[in-house]
């Protein structure tokens, strides 16, 4: 692979794709990044990167799956990347969270990232889970600076088909357990 490439493919994966830099495994970053595509093309003059044909990279606990990966990189060195397609049209990824022992996992149709907003884009059929908690929507927009999440349901669709509809499970946070009862003793 081309040198110049790696800068690229490491902040593009250490930001996973929107799993928001505040959660993800902060030793990935130090993590070597391995590539499979059946194609590669670099143009460094333009400064983009294109793998294509079953798309897996992987770097420490970070996959992503897709089947066309594309990032590119401004004068400045901010960089964009979209993964699009994929497992049944899917773009896919998985990291495991800072600190905690579960993962966030992601899809859609197409899922990109701009490293100057430190915004991830998950566009048709997407999809963010993140240990217990998912939300399901048409469009979900994550702003890594705020840690805010924009949802949406399919422009046009029926409000009560699956496409017309966000939907969310969100685990109750800080919750203590119920004590367990004491058996009463007998008299």
């Amino acid at each position: 692979m081309n040198p110049s490439a790696r800068p690229l493919l490491l902040l593009f994966a250490c930001v996973a794709l929107g799993s928001g830099s505040a959660f993800a495994e902060r030793a990935d970053k130090g993590k070597p990044v391995h590539l499979e595509a059946a194609k590669v093309t670099v143009d460094d003059v333009k400064r983009v990167h294109v793998f294509e044909g079953n798309v897996v990279l992987t770097q420490g606990t970070l996959v992503i799956r897709t089947a066309k990966l594309v990032v590119t990189q401004d004068a400045e060195g901010f960089q964009k990347g979209i993964a699009t397609g994929g497992d049944k049209g899917l773009a896919r990824f998985r990291q495991k969270r800072e600190g905690k022992d579960e993962y966030v996992d992601g899809e859609s149709e197409r899922i990109e990232y701009d490293s100057r907003g430190e915004k991830a884009e998950f566009f048709t059929r997407a999809y963010i889970k993140s240990g217990l908690d998912e939300v399901r929507g048409h469009y979900i927009s994550y702003d890594g600076k705020t840690e805010q999440y924009f949802v949406t349901a399919a422009p046009g669709a029926s409000p009560t088909s699956e496409q017309g509809r966000v939907t969310a499970v969100i685990q109750p946070k800080n919750v203590k357990p119920a004590p367990t009862p004491t058996p009463a003793t007998p008299r």
